[in-house]
C-alpha cells in the first residue's frame, strides 16, 4: 500500500526542478552585460529582433553557433566561464556565460526585450494664415448705421470680419483727425460677457456701435482676450492720415451675439475704443 505513494513522491521530486527552468528576456542596451546560466548537454537559445552578423567568445569551452536572428550556446566543460559578444547591423550585445550548473536553474532561452516605441508628441500645428484675397472675398462687412459721427481726434472704423478655425480677423481703419501725430499700437481686446442692449443684439450683428450706443450697453463681466495676430499698415500717423490694420482674436463657441471692445492707445487722455457686435 505504501509503494504507490512512494512512487508519486519520487515523481514529484523529479518534476520539481522543471519549475525553475525559465525563458527570460534581455536588454538591447550595448552598455549592459547579460548573465546566462547554462547546463551541460543543453542548449541556451538567444533570440534577437534582427539578424546576427558575427559572434565571438573568449574561450572554446562553449560551443556557439548562429542562424539568422538566433544564437545557440552550449557548454562543453563543467567549470568554465567566459564572455560572449553578438553583433547585429545596428549594435553589439554583451553576455557573461556562467559555468554550467543544474538544469533546474539554467536559462533555456533569452528573448530580446521588444523595442519601446515612444508615442509621438502631438505637433504644435499653427493654423494657416488666410491670404489677403480670402479676407477680402470671404470677410463679412461691418455696418456703420449705428455708429454716430465722432469728434474725437482719433477715429476707429471697423470694415469687415473674416472668421475661420475658431479665429476672427478684424480689419479696421485708424483716422487721425487731430492736430498732432498718433502712434497706432496693438489694441487690447475684451469680450463683454452677459451683454444686454435695449434692442435685440441679433439685429445689430456685424455692426459697429458708436459711443452713444455703447453707453447703453450693460454687462456682467468683461474678459480680456489674447491677441493672436496684429498687423498695421503704418504705425505712425501724422494729422490727416489714415492707416489700415488687422487684429486676430479667438472666437467664443457661443452662437449668441457677442460684443467685443477694442481698446487702442489713448490720445490726450481720451480713450480710443471701438465696439463690435458679432
Amino acid at each position: 500500500m505504501k509503494q504507490p505513494w512512494a512512487t508519486l513522491a519520487l515523481l514529484a521530486i523529479a518534476a520539481a526542478p522543471l519549475f525553475g527552468q525559465k525563458i527570460g528576456t534581455g536588454t538591447s542596451d550595448s552598455s549592459q552585460v547579460i548573465h546566462l546560466k547554462t547546463a551541460l548537454n543543453h542548449l541556451t537559445v538567444i533570440e534577437l529582433r534582427e539578424p546576427v552578423t558575427q559572434v565571438a567568445t573568449g574561450s572554446q569551452t562553449f560551443k556557439v553557433e548562429w542562424r539568422e536572428n538566433k544564437v545557440f550556446v552550449q557548454p562543453t566543460e563543467a567549470d568554465a566561464a567566459t564572455n560572449l559578444f553578438i553583433w547585429t547591423a545596428s549594435r553589439r550585445l554583451n553576455y557573461e556565460l556562467e559555468p554550467a550548473g543544474a538544469v533546474a536553474t539554467m536559462d533555456f532561452g533569452v528573448d530580446e526585450t521588444p523595442a519601446q516605441v515612444s508615442a509621438p508628441k502631438p505637433a504644435n500645428i499653427t493654423p494657416p494664415r488666410p491670404s489677403p484675397a480670402e479676407v477680402l472675398l470671404a470677410g463679412k462687412p461691418v455696418r456703420q448705421e449705428s455708429a454716430k459721427p465722432t469728434k474725437k481726434p482719433v477715429d476707429i472704423v471697423i470694415h469687415d470680419v473674416y472668421e475661420e478655425n475658431g479665429r476672427a480677423f478684424v480689419r479696421y481703419a485708424v483716422r487721425n483727425r487731430g492736430s498732432h501725430a498718433y502712434d497706432v499700437t496693438t489694441p487690447r481686446v475684451y469680450m463683454l460677457e452677459g451683454a444686454h442692449y435695449p434692442q435685440s443684439l441679433y439685429e445689430l450683428a456685424y455692426s459697429q456701435l458708436g459711443d452713444r450706443e455703447a453707453d447703453r450697453l450693460t454687462m456682467t463681466l468683461e474678459s480680456r482676450l489674447p491677441v493672436l495676430e496684429s498687423h498695421v499698415q503704418s504705425p505712425h500717423l501724422a494729422p490727416g492720415q489714415e492707416s489700415m490694420g488687422v487684429v486676430a482674436v479667438p472666437l467664443p463657441s457661443s452662437t449668441e451675439p457677442t460684443v467685443f471692445r477694442f481698446q487702442f492707445a489713448n490720445d490726450d487722455r481720451e480713450q480710443i475704443t471701438a465696439f463690435l457686435v458679432r
